[in-house]
Parts: structure tokens; sequence; C-alpha cells
């Protein structure tokens, strides 16, 4: 099964939280518990329609990693893969 997002949804596959840095710290869950998640996007819907009908492009690309709220997203399993749907607007930046 693949997903399709629809309107300006977009697909993420969340990345692998740290449980060490790499220089040795030890990151406690209550530290993680605050900080913006981040991921993969992995599809991205067509855009949604502005009052005049007309789509409009969305900012983010497959392939793009991006950091988000934490508590915008939609959990979805697909066979065992974990995905998040997050709207666009939910976005904060894409990682280059």
């Amino acid at each position: 099964m693949k997903l399709k997002p629809l309107g300006d949804h977009v697909i993420v596959q969340p990345a692998k939280e740290e449980e060490v840095t790499k220089s040795g710290i030890i990151i406690p869950d209550t530290a993680k518990d605050e900080k913006p998640e981040q991921g993969k996007v992995v599809a991205v819907g067509p855009g949604k329609l502005n009052d005049d009908g007309e789509r409009i492009a969305m900012s983010v690309k497959v392939g793009d990693t991006v950091v988000f709220k934490k508590y915008s997203p939609d959990e979805v399993t697909v066979g065992d893969e974990e995905y998040l749907v997050v709207i666009e607007s939910d976005i904060i930046a894409i990682v280059e």
C-alpha cells in the first residue's frame, strides 16, 4: 500500500532519535520531548486551493529533510513502516 497525500498534506518518515550525541552526551527523555521533530519527506500533496480555485504550489519536495512542530503530525502505519502526516504550514524549516 502507498500513501498519496491530498491538498497541502506532506508524508514524512520520522528521523531516528539519538540516545547519545556524537560527543558522548546522553540525551534524557525530558529533553527529547521539548524539541521539534524532523524527518524525510516521502510524499507531497498537490497543494491547497486558494479562494480563486487556483492551486498553491508546495514549498517542500520528496527527499527534503524537514523540521516540524512536535504536536502537529498524525501518525500512520503502513505495513511495518511508520509515517507522519503533516500540514505544510506546520513545517518550520527545510534542513540543507
